[in-house]
């Protein structure tokens, strides 16, 4: 992220809070975190975990906490560097989680997956991270953004995936030689638990419809317990319309009028395609917020999860994705006026048209 975008953001800000002084405009939280997690420090911070990542990540990050420290958010990071492709200069994942589990939230990077992992297990760095604390719900929010031209207007949908099972299981190998055998993990329990999730979410945030996306018409078994999973949750939320959709037509339906969508739950690989799918119709990976949740603890992190490693050092990188998260952590911790702040002054920034990255038409 160049320097004059970051010194865009400040001054925008500070306009903001000058002409705003006393005017607060609350916003619902994400997910209620225990309070016991959540408690200030000797200083009167939050202590937040930061894990930069990988690729562009620690540019990211380096701009994100210039941003937050000209609004004086009251936070303190914890910064580790975890990294598979970087595995000699990584901390261990058990000193994250350690981190995470002490200050209950954290903000996040993009870890890299390689090819091939050095350890020679199938599992990446990244689901061991999700399996590990159990952040099983991965909201990403799909919302079109003032100043950016996109096919669609008012966009405006909920993705909500769980990532700890389905084909992420790294279950695999081969049985003979030229036949590998892969399996996809379907379980009642964590069905029941996305669903609840997604239908939580939608009472929380005032939305009227939930659509579980699914392949039941081939995977009879594992996505039709997914999928009654689903049905059996909704009929606990009278108030809340229930559909279901097949994934294929689902794509189809997203990029023709994306506005029929309202919050989607899906399997984990439906999740990841969608998410990118969706992200492709407001703008890019750059724009598009999102935040993984576990019943403890709340991850905030970009919603598509690209490392961009060919813009590292060239100050190109769109930090709007990582400062929509930022300030999606700062609701959920509770700090509205430092949240509606930075809400603002990336508005701007936007509406205003001045400063401009490269996804956004500049080259």
């Amino acid at each position: 992220m160049s320097s004059y975008l970051t010194n865009t953001l400040r001054l925008a800000t500070r306009r903001f809070l000058t002409q705003n002084q006393g005017t607060v405009c609350p916003a619902c939280l994400i997910h209620t975190t225990p309070p016991a997690a959540l408690v200030k420090n000797s200083d009167g911070n939050f202590n937040v975990t930061m894990v930069p990542g990988d690729g562009v990540g620690p540019e990211l990050m380096d701009s994100v906490q210039a941003v937050l420290k000209s609004i004086n958010a009251p936070l303190t990071f914890d910064q580790l560097h975890l990294s598979e492709v970087q595995h000699r200069t990584s901390t261990s994942l058990d000193n994250v989680v350690k981190s995470i589990n002490k200050n209950g939230v954290a903000l996040k990077g993009v870890i890299s997956i390689p090819d091939i992992t050095y350890t020679g297990e199938l599992q990446n760095l990244n689901q061991l991270f999700r399996n590990s604390l159990d952040i099983y719900a991965n909201v990403i929010q799909i919302k079109s953004l003032p100043g950016v031209k996109s096919k669609h207007k008012n966009v405006d949908l909920v993705v909500i995936r769980e990532q700890t099972e389905g084909e992420y299981s790294a279950l695999e190998h081969e049985s003979i030689k030229g036949v590998v055998e892969c399996l996809k993990v379907v379980t009642a329990e964590k069905s029941r638990r996305i669903a609840k999730f997604a239908f939580d979410y939608a009472t929380k945030h005032g939305r009227k419809k939930v659509t579980a996306v699914h392949k039941a018409n081939i995977m009879k078994l594992g996505d039709g317990l997914f999928l009654r999973s689903c049905e059996e949750i909704s009929k606990l939320y009278p108030s809340i319309e229930f559909e279901t959709m097949i994934v294929d037509n689902t794509t189809m339906q997203l990029v023709s009028k994306p506005q029929q969508f309202d919050v989607m739950v899906m399997p984990n690989l439906y999740g990841n395609i969608i998410t990118n799918v969706a992200a492709g119709l407001v703008g890019g990976a750059g724009l598009v917020a999102g935040a993984s949740f576990s019943a403890n603890v709340a991850i905030f992190e970009p919603g598509a999860r690209h490392t961009f490693d060919e813009a590292v050092g060239k100050g190109v990188a769109n930090p709007t994705a990582m400062l929509l998260t930022s300030l999606n952590l700062l609701g959920h911790l509770g700090l509205q006026q430092e949240e509606e702040l930075l809400r603002n002054a990336v508005n701007r920034v936007l509406s205003d048209a001045k400063v401009r990255t490269r996804d956004l038409g500049v080259f």
